[in-house]
């Protein structure tokens, strides 16, 4: 019995409160999930979850100790990548949730760097658009704009996303060019539908605030999905400077509302306090985190030009 993998398999069964998913997480057979949490069981003597067709959850003693085992196969796997970087180079598996919209055209060349760098690492990238909790999910951190759903997990901002509205030169002649941001309810509007701040937008202008709710003709999780409306001359879309800034230097997508600045968020990598993947993970974070500076390029050639504002506004 290796006493470690059955506590590993515990800790992965108590955080998804499934055996299957948790052996999905360790790359194994469900049937070895149940082997090793049934030999764990065996060996303390008594039962650690309260199984029913539907339902997986700990029992008193298994939430007990939970939380230290959950130490445990976190330090172990810390310690072992250690060992490993002493005489070699840093290996393993590291497993990383992302939103689709950053990853699309920007994040492969700094994933090719880091690998670069450290070969003997493999990546798994999960990508889509959903807040997801690292610990349930069972990956090592997730790259996200949200902040951290709990206090068990810590955030590292990475840059600031600006944000602005803006559409092609041919709607804008033929709809009307909006000079205050309650003319955005006369347009026809794409938005982005999983903003921390939901459908509320605030305006900033000359130390006052506009705040308004709008409705939208097009929401969508999808950044790019809203730039290519734009540029179908659809209407007036809200997306991130680092999706809308090639299209904007070229004059395929006009700024509006130049003059109002919304708020920002910080786009942050999300991993728990004790990470299983602790120095691996720190690797790939410091890495990830080195090409972009308070003001990332694609904003430095923006604020050049005057079309967002230098300074910013945090949500």
């Amino acid at each position: 019995m290796d006493l470690l993998l059955n506590i590993e398999a515990f800790v992965r069964v108590a955080q998804t409160q499934n055996f299957s998913e948790a052996a999905r997480q360790l790359r194994v057979a469900p049937s070895v999930v149940t082997t090793r949490v049934k030999q764990l069981e065996e060996h303390v003597g008594t039962p650690l979850f309260h199984r029913s067709t539907r339902l997986v959850r700990l029992t008193e003693i298994g939430q007990a100790f939970v939380r230290e085992s959950t130490d445990l196969v976190n330090r172990s796997q810390n310690l072992f990548d250690q060992m490993r970087d002493v005489g070699a180079t840093p290996s393993g598996v590291l497993r990383v949730h992302a939103l689709t919209g950053f990853v699309l055209g920007r994040f492969a060349s700094v994933l090719k760097s880091f690998q670069d760098a450290y070969p003997d690492i493999r990546l798994e990238m999960s990508v889509s658009d959903e807040v997801v909790d690292p610990v349930a999910a069972g990956v090592d951190c997730a790259l996200q704009i949200f902040p951290p759903a709990s206090t068990e997990l810590v955030s590292k901002q990475l840059f600031p996303v600006r944000r602005l509205f803006c559409a092609t030169e041919k709607y804008l002649k033929e709809n009307g060019t909006p000079t205050d941001p309650r003319d955005l309810h006369k347009h026809r509007l794409g938005l982005y539908s999983r903003y921390p701040s939901r459908d509320r937008w605030t305006f900033h202008h000359a130390g006052e605030q506009v705040t308004l709710y709008l409705n939208a003709a097009l929401l969508t999780n999808s950044v790019h999905l809203l730039r290519d409306f734009a540029l179908e001359d659809s209407g007036i879309v809200c997306v991130p400077t680092f999706v809308a800034t090639p299209a904007l230097l070229s004059g395929e997508l006009i700024p509006v509302l130049s003059d109002y600045q919304l708020s920002s968020f910080w786009f942050s990598a999300v991993f728990p306090h004790t990470s299983r993947n602790a120095f691996k993970l720190r690797l790939f974070i410091e890495h990830i985190a080195a090409p972009y500076k308070r003001t990332p390029a694609w904003d430095e050639q923006l604020i050049a030009r005057g079309m967002v504002a230098q300074d910013l506004i945090l949500e």
